[in-house]
């Protein structure tokens, strides 16, 4: 089946130009292997494994054969895409009715219809592996110029996905951020409630609201935001004791 074709400086500039703040990172993952397939010459299909924790997965693939093809080789834990991946490198196969590197696979592939196959070590970020893995209908389907060209496009492809990443995880850190400082607030307005009710002081108020939290076996937030919700709604006095043996901080007072 034929593919549109996309000039690379084009697909450079995609690559380059992808909001991150309206796809997610495993639609990058999708992005880059239909870019591959659009650019590089001789790529049928197309695929990223991705090595997390020592454990291979195909993150994005052009459609069931490439996935297919790459699962195969997870399975038997050797191939052309694991190479790529473990040792960063460009692992060519020029006919795989021939290669005897991995015959059981090479010989599946061969009886799928795929005459070559080319794979490139992918940086995905930090120590997790990856890599680029380009399947053709023809034998020698990836010249010396389609191999050049390739090692390019993964130049590329690895930017946008380490901007991916550097964008998700901004994101995510802020969100924490975000709701540590709800929680925060939200302690602090129950701290204020016990001290008005108890007479107490921000310490003796903390350590009341601590064990309370230690012997319910719930959050401290939980119970912060479950007396202020109380307050709010009027009917609430201070967290009372939850045992007889709670011994009172010194210096607070009883409730009234």
């Amino acid at each position: 089946m034929a593919h549109p074709s996309m000039d690379p400086l084009g697909a450079f500039a995609e690559l380059g130009h992808i909001k991150f703040s309206e796809t997610s990172f495993d639609d990058v993952f999708e992005r880059i292997t239909d870019l591959a397939r659009r650019t590089l010459p001789g790529a049928d299909e197309a695929s990223i494994t991705h090595v997390l924790q020592r454990r291979p997965g195909t993150a994005a693939s052009t459609g069931e054969l490439a996935r297919r093809l790459d699962e195969a080789q997870y399975e038997q834990l050797s191939g052309p895409c694991l190479e790529a991946a473990a040792q960063d490198a460009v692992v060519s196969i020029v006919d795989t009715g021939a290669d005897d590197r991995w015959p059981g696979w090479a010989a599946m592939a061969s009886s799928a219809g795929i005459g070559s196959a080319l794979s490139v070590g992918l940086p995905i970020r930090g120590a997790v592996g990856g890599a680029l893995n380009l399947y053709s209908r023809r034998t020698g389907g990836f010249d010396d110029d389609a191999i050049d060209l390739a090692r390019t496009f993964v130049g590329y492809a690895a930017v946008a996905l380490a901007n991916a990443h550097l964008y998700d995880t901004t994101v995510t850190l802020a969100e924490q951020l975000r709701q540590a400082m709800e929680h925060r607030a939200v302690i602090e307005q129950a701290k204020g409630i016990v001290m008005s009710e108890r007479r107490c002081t921000a310490e003796e108020a903390f350590v009341i609201l601590t064990k309370i939290s230690q012997d319910s076996n719930r959050k401290l937030r939980d119970i912060a935001s479950a007396l202020v919700a109380r307050t709010t709604d009027g009917r609430s006095t201070a967290p009372r004791r939850t045992t007889r043996q709670e011994t009172r901080p010194p210096g607070c007072g009883e409730i009234r």
